[in-house]
Parts: C-alpha cells; structure tokens; sequence
C-alpha cells in the first residue's frame, strides 16, 4: 500500500494500516514532513505516538519522497490538504498535483482511493476521466472510490478505527475494493457513488458549521439580555429528541470547517444556485473573532478602560484543544486584531511555544502568567490538564465559550455578561465547536 501525503490524516492512516497487518509507503513531496516524523516531532494522540515509535525504522514501513514508488503499490491512498485561499476559494493545486501524480504512475489492478474533502465530482474528474484518457477502463482493469477522512485530530474519544468511513466507488467492484481496505482499520458505510460519498463529507462539515454560527448567535443574544447562554444550552439539552447541543466560542479553526462549506458554496456559485443558510453561516463563523474583540473592547469601556495600552492575555493559539495546530485558529485573529487595536498582546499555549503573525512578528507563550498581570484575559482553547487558577486575580474574563467554567478550574469573579456558555457535557464543546 502507498499513502500519498503523511499530514494529520494520511500519517494516523499509515500507522492504522500498519497495525492491520499491511506493509506501507508513506510519500510526501515536503522533506521537513519526512524528517519531523523520524524525529517523533508530530502531533498525534498518545496511542498513535506508540504505534510511530513501533513502526519507525521497520521493514514494513518506508518514508519517502519518491513518487514512483506508487508503481508497486497494490492500493493508493491520497490524503493531501484541501484548504482556501484569503478570499475562501479552494485551493486546488495540492489536490490536482497528488491525482495528477497518481494518475501518471497507476498501473493496471490497482486500487486508487481519494480521501481528501474536496468538490462534488472531483473523484470523476481529477481521476476517473484521466485514467481513463490513459487508456484504462475504471471498474474493470483499474479501481476507484471516494473514502473521505473522520478523523479528529487530539480525540481520544472517537479514534478512526471506531468511526464509519463513507465509502463510494465509481462501480460496484470498485466500491467492493475499497470496502475491503477501509475495513481492515474501521467500520464502512458503502454509498452507491463518489459523488454520494463526496457531498455527505461536505453535509457533515457544513452541518456542524450552520450550528456553530447558531451556537454563536444565541451566545450574543443571551450576551444581550443578560441571560447565561449555559443555562439555556442545559435546559434544552434535556429534551431527548429533536435538539443537539452546539456551543458557542471565539471561533472556528482547523482544516475542516473552515474550508470544507466553502468547496460547496464554490461549485454552487458557480452553477448560479444560491446556498443562503450555509453562506450566512460561514460569514458569521468568519466574523465572530472580530466580535470577540469588540465584546472585550466594550466590557472595558463599562469600566472607563479604552482597549489601547491594555495588557491583554489571550488563552489558547491552537484551533482546539489538545492539539498543536494552529492552522485557521480563531485565536491567532484575535491576537492580530487586538494589537492591531493598540493593545499589548500575550498568549498562553504549552502546546505551541512559539507563533508568527502576518507582519513577521514573533511570539512565545508565557509559561507561567499571573492574571494579576493583565487588563483582561480572553479564553479561546485551554489544553488538557493546565491548571487555570492564576486566572482569578485577572479583573476581567471574556469567556464566550464557557470553557473554564465547564472544567471547574477556577471560579472566575465576572457578571454573566462576561462570560457565559457553560457546556453540559466533559469534552463536547472542544469537538462540536472547534473540531475538524
């Protein structure tokens, strides 16, 4: 088997494939990739780490750059990023250059799977059809099918062995081939196309993402009233059927959904068919760290503060909890627009020492803050197992997503217009809100 990107899905993916028993190339066009997992400096959850540690430096598994290795390969997985460009558009050209690489490469009997969440009729069209062009006939000599990723990176709750992949081949044979991988690392959901497959990864994303902006809607208006958003979340959260419990907090990060709606939105825009729930929802999501500085900004002005020249703490740099990634994180927004405010910024993060922001400028994580030292301190991802009391002596806390009173660290001296959105569940809000 070759696995063709080794990011935070096609290198989890390897060490899956490596515990059922098959033998694996793992390719990667970035020689940096390839030496940071050699060297263990990888973010993955603790089980993955033992099973890189097995792994590394065995016969079963090679590390390489070589693309032609895909020539001896009996199962071809591609798991390369699909992100947006600053004017959310996808940006295509990793997914085109990995087909394109694969494409060239295929050789008859294969079985070639695309996992990364793209368009609806990109399987068809970046492989089908050019295998085709070839000189192959897909479902007879050669073997296609859409098997998009669930994993969540730094949930230990749900790791991928559990979850159903969604498994849609361009024939019955190829969906049959396909299953048959998928299967040998996690439970298989066959759907009778690629297409079908392609459009349900994009409905899971978009779904958590309307949600989200919903979450995030009430957390205002609740702001507003001087409600606690908390108690409403409980309150509903008692009904057992017709709710599900989304919460509210700074943001939206990752590499999911972010990026994933705007793939629809997109190939919609350009079929002339209007999406208004889905387009007003990813615009908010993109808003809402703008609000949260602007919440921080008025909660100040109440005490007769302006937001320039105040020490300002920002809680959290990656997307979510538990992980190192700080890919689309709402909190690094944040951070640029609160110096760009004039305000003095630090952050606190022990899993991401050191950031740079757009203009060049480098930051690193204070270790060990007083709260006693800052103005005011905004939550947006605490790590697992930081002990947050020195937040206690900060005069103001903006905690729109509840996650210090969820976690019982510390019982923070603010009115519920401070900081409000208390979660009902122990993880639930890290993976509804700020989950891939």
């Amino acid at each position: 088997m070759a696995i063709l990107g080794l990011g935070y899905v096609g290198l989890p993916t390897a060490l899956a494939m490596l515990r059922a028993g098959l033998r694996v190339v793992g390719i990667d066009v970035s020689e940096a990739r390839l030496s940071a997992i050699r060297a263990r400096r990888v973010d993955l959850i603790d089980t993955d780490h033992e099973r890189l540690e097995l792994w590394l430096g065995a016969p079963e598994l090679v590390l390489t750059s070589d693309p032609d290795r895909l020539r001896v390969a009996d199962v071809v997985i591609i798991c390369v990023p699909t992100p947006v460009d600053e004017h959310r558009l996808p940006d295509l050209e990793a997914l085109k250059a990995a087909c394109a690489t694969v494409v060239s490469r295929a050789r008859a009997g294969q079985t070639i799977l695309l996992t990364s969440t793209t368009y609806v009729g990109s399987t068809r069209e970046l492989v089908v059809e050019p295998l085709r062009a070839r000189g192959f006939t897909p479902g007879q000599d050669i073997f296609v099918a859409f098997a998009p990723e669930r994993i969540d990176p730094g949930n230990v709750r749900y790791p991928q062995e559990v979850v159903p992949r969604v498994v849609g081949g361009y024939s019955p044979e190829c969906t049959a081939r396909a299953a048959a991988v998928i299967e040998r690392v996690a439970p298989v959901e066959r759907v009778s196309s690629p297409e079908v497959a392609e459009l349900t990864k994009l409905y899971e994303n978009t779904f958590r993402a309307v949600n989200i902006a919903l979450a995030n809607e009430f957390e205002t208006v609740s702001h507003h009233f001087g409600i606690d958003i908390s108690e409403v979340i409980r309150a509903a959260s008692s009904k057992p059927f017709g709710f599900m419990p989304f919460y509210p907090g700074t943001g939206v990060g990752g590499h999911c959904i972010p990026c994933d709606p705007h793939y629809l939105l997109w190939q919609l825009r350009a079929m002339k068919h209007e999406a208004p729930v889905i387009e007003h929802a990813m615009t908010s999501i993109a808003r809402r760290p703008i609000e949260m500085v602007d919440r921080m900004a008025s909660l100040l002005a109440e005490r007769g503060l302006g937001l320039r020249d105040r020490r300002v703490i920002v809680v959290g740099a990656a997307y979510k909890s538990g992980v190192e990634d700080v890919r689309e994180s709402p909190g690094l927004e944040v951070i640029i627009e609160l110096r760009r405010r004039g305000a003095v910024v630090d952050y606190h993060d022990p899993l991401v020492a050191e950031i740079r922001l757009e203009d060049g400028s480098r930051l690193v994580s204070v270790d060990q803050p007083d709260g006693a030292d800052y103005d005011a301190a905004l939550i947006h991802v605490i790590q697992p197992g930081v002990n947050m009391a020195w937040l206690e002596r900060c005069d103001l806390v903006v905690d729109p997503g509840g996650r210090v009173r969820r976690r019982e660290l510390v019982a923070i001296p603010v009115s519920p217009r401070d900081a409000v959105a208390v979660p009902v569940g122990s993880d639930v809000l890290d993976e509804a809100a700020t989950a891939s």
